[in-house]
């Protein structure tokens, strides 16, 4: 990693993913690329753990702590059926772990905005089945190499079936940090029309940040009549800024806003947004 003059705003556009090298002894070294402003206060968390090392060295752990020796290898499996499917005849599953439920997991990630989070789970649509070509694998186990490219199939196929168009969407990481990412504002407000029509539309909504309240909203338009009154989702890049989400307005209608800035100066836009929101709220005509 090399320090540079260079402006804050701008710290992602040299950073490369890290490298993670592990010596004979097990310990792991992090090897950093690309470059990074040095007057920067900003940081960012990156994972240096492999799961399967991790799980590895959290059974060996937990299993000393219970008296237990083991000198084995821990390998990872497909599926449970895949893996006593392999092992020996007297072999049987000693405990499974089943993950949050999916609302659960979305107040996760809408609410504080977690960009990490948020890609796990796009990562995780591409286990699903989308068609017989690409076939079917459970989430939570072991995922194909073109995992990211399942995803995105996944994705398309949701549009295609609600009947909004796809042709203008660019997918890449699905974390909301990326600069290639396309989705227009039209077809932004479709989605959020069928989610709104959808049978788990409370969980989506009660996910996002509530203006005033919670979440990346929270210290927006306190004290202001729209504040408790709308379900916004916020997102930021440098030179780039976005909020979509659902407002109640003072009559009691729903109305899906989205609103999108790509400009140099896109940090000055918030009071247009919140201006959005408070004429939506007083009855938008």
């Amino acid at each position: 990693m090399t320090l540079i003059d260079g402006s804050c705003a701008k710290w992602e556009d040299g950073w490369s993913a890290p490298e993670y090298v592990r010596s004979d002894s097990g310990k792991l070294k992090v090897v950093l690329h690309g470059t990074f402003p040095k007057n920067c206060a900003k940081s960012t968390g990156i994972n240096v753990l492999d799961r399967q090392d991790y799980t590895d060295r959290m059974f060996r752990a937990t299993w000393r702590r219970l008296g237990g020796s083991f000198s084995g290898t821990v390998r990872e499996a497909a599926a449970p059926t895949a893996m006593l499917a392999a092992a020996p005849a007297d072999t049987r599953l000693l405990t499974e772990h089943v993950a949050r439920a999916l609302p659960e997991m979305l107040r996760d990630i809408n609410k504080p905005s977690d960009n990490t989070l948020a890609r796990l789970l796009y990562l995780s649509l591409g286990s699903l089945e989308t068609d017989a070509a690409l076939g079917s694998h459970p989430i939570g186990f072991a995922m194909p190499e073109n995992t990211a490219a399942r995803s995105e199939q996944v994705v398309r196929q949701w549009f295609r079936r609600h009947h909004i168009d796809d042709l203008g969407l660019v997918m890449e990481n699905g974390s909301g940090l990326s600069r290639i990412e396309r989705i227009s504002a039209a077809n932004l407000t479709a989605l959020l029309q069928a989610a709104w029509r959808s049978p788990v539309m409370a969980e989506l909504m009660s996910s996002m940040p509530i203006v005033g309240l919670d979440g990346t909203m929270r210290r927006r338009l306190v004290g202001n009549s729209v504040a408790g009154q709308a379900h916004i989702k916020t997102g930021l890049l440098s030179d780039a800024r976005a909020m979509a989400g659902y407002v109640l307005d003072r009559n009691g209608r729903r109305h899906v806003v989205v609103m999108m800035v790509n400009h140099a100066a896109a940090g000055d836009a918030q009071p247009a947004m919140d201006a959005l929101l408070r004429w939506v709220y007083d009855g938008a005509r």
